[in-house]
Order: structure tokens, then sequence, then C-alpha cells
């Protein structure tokens, strides 16, 4: 019977901002890390893949942050994969302190063809995919399917080489801090719990200038990033919720 994998991991100097605490791209990348690794130990990881010119892409992502840990804090995160269809795999994340919660998300993936650039059918991967199916469902709600915006503020930057990761796209931890790059200082003082949910829709290169543009709507902004070429390349949505 497939079970939960548990990964720990100690908050480092480069991860924290001016708090002393794990910034949220730093959250999100000890996730997405796990999910690499989880990935790798169980045989189905990037550089499987790779070798038949196949690479994993992030669709959808979200995750509540109820306390972001301290610089050398440890934590645990818990991952497991509670759903796989030809189109889609999704993994879930769950990052404690002993048995405190403080973050949760959930994950939606899919196999990204590295010549044509198209999603590729993921059937082929099925019999290895089911039996490491959890029976547990998703921490949090899914990530939703965000709508388009008409920005009120826009801010551009060109896609440089720190922006590029092994799939010479912008890194999904860009995005992430290009959205809370949007807020001023105190929401980070206040220690504000807060959902982000990100869609991913095309694939920024390096050369390209791309736009961040977003709205106020009460407690949350939504973004829209765009390419210089027009072309819509993610959508995401912070909802700050209660000071803690």
């Amino acid at each position: 019977m497939a079970t939960i994998s548990t990964y720990k991991y100690t908050i480092q100097p480069q991860d924290v901002d001016f708090t002393l605490r794990a910034s949220a791209s730093s959250i999100v990348n000890y996730m997405l890390n796990v999910a690499g690794l989880d990935a790798h130990n169980k045989g189905f990881g990037v550089e499987v893949l790779q070798d038949s010119s196949l690479t994993w892409v992030l669709l959808r992502f979200c995750t509540e942050i109820n306390y972001r840990p301290e610089q050398y804090e440890t934590v645990e995160i818990d991952t497991w994969i509670s759903d796989f269809n030809r189109l889609s795999s999704t993994r879930n994340f769950r990052m404690r302190i002993g048995d405190r919660v403080i973050a949760s998300g959930v994950s939606m993936w899919c196999v990204l063809n590295m010549e044509t650039r198209q999603s590729a059918d993921m059937s082929m991967m099925k019999e290895a995919h089911d039996k490491f199916i959890v029976a547990e469902p998703s921490p949090i709600a899914a990530p939703g399917r965000l709508r388009a915006i008409e920005s009120a503020v826009t801010v551009s930057r060109p896609v440089v080489y720190s922006d590029i990761d092994f799939n010479r796209h912008v890194n999904t931890m860009r995005y992430v801090d290009m959205v809370f790059d949007s807020y001023p200082l105190e929401i980070f003082e206040a220690k504000d719990a807060m959902r982000l949910d990100i869609n991913f829709l095309a694939e920024a290169r390096y050369g390209e200038t791309i736009s961040v543009g977003y709205v106020e709507e009460e407690n949350n902004r939504q973004f829209e990033i765009t390419s210089d070429s027009g072309k819509t390349l993610c959508r995401a949505k912070v909802e700050i919720k209660k000071n803690l």
C-alpha cells in the first residue's frame, strides 16, 4: 500500500527575507524540491524522462501559508500523489513543525515534449504511478482556473540568465517573487497568513521581455504576466487572510 513520504529541511540563511523568516518563494521552492526528489526516489524523476526528450512541467499550483518558519528552524514536508491520468498528475504537500501544519500545497503537473514544446500523453507512465497513489485527499482546495484581468498596474522586465531553469524557461520561483515583489514590506512584517494560486499558460524564454500586471480586489490581488509578443504566460491570485 502506498504511503505518504516525508522529507526534512532546515531553513537556511539564503531562504529568509528581512524578517529572518522563510520567504513565500522559498516555501514554494522547498515543496517543489520535495516533488522532484520524491519523483526521483520512485523512479520517474526528470532525469528519467529526459532520456526520452520529455520533462515535468507545472500546470497549476496553490499554497496556503499560515506561518513562515524562522532561519534555522527545521521543518518536515509530507508529500503524496492523489490522482494521475493521461493529462496530469496531482501531488500534495503538508509542511509541519512537529504536529503543527504551517503550510500546505497542491500541485498539478504534466509532461512536456522538449522537442515540440507540447504536452505529451502520460498514459505510458500510468503503471509506474498507480502503485504510489495514496488514498488521502488534498490538504487544501485545489488550484482554481484564474480569469483574465485588465491590469491597473504594470511593471516590465527582461528575462535574464538567472531566471532560467533546466527546462530553459522561467523558473516557478521567479514568478512567485514577481508576484510578492508588488507588495509593501508591511505585509511581511505583519506575518499575515496568505493563499497563492498560480496557473501556467505558456513558457517565457530567455531574451523575452515580460510584464507583470495586477488589480486589487478587497483582500486579494489578481495578476497577469504577459510576454512582449502579447501571450499570457501565467495568472496568479494572492489572498491575504488574517493577521496571526
